[in-house]
């Protein structure tokens, strides 16, 4: 799925940045998506592996994509004690095919482990 047309013209990361972006996103799905699940159809759960750093990656990413995308809420959830990181993604109506084609990319990077 290396398209992408699927980033909304909402999204103000400069086009020539989306593609390193995207492979920043695909990387961590690819080493640490251990589930992904869709509670609702605006709303993807994923289940990340922690591990040494995991976690401030993530933090960064979810940081720099909020800059960009405003129209992704993120929440972060860790537990102590346990090496998870879970990672919800949710969006407004007009934004459920973009959170579609997130879901399906994510899903092929994680079986790309």
């Amino acid at each position: 799925m290396s398209d992408l047309a699927w980033v909304p013209q909402s999204c103000t990361l400069p086009t020539e940045e989306r593609p390193l972006r995207v492979a920043e996103w695909d990387e961590l799905f690819a080493e640490r998506l251990t589930s992904l699940s869709r509670p609702r159809p605006l709303h993807l759960r994923l289940d990340l592996a922690g591990g040494e750093g995991v976690e401030d990656r993530v933090r960064d990413l979810v940081e720099r994509e909020s800059g960009c995308c405003s129209f992704f809420t993120f929440t972060l959830t860790t537990t102590p004690g346990q090496d998870l990181i879970r990672l919800d993604i949710s969006v407004d109506q007009a934004y459920e095919p973009v959170l579609d084609a997130l879901a399906a990319r994510t899903a092929a990077a994680g079986e790309s482990r």
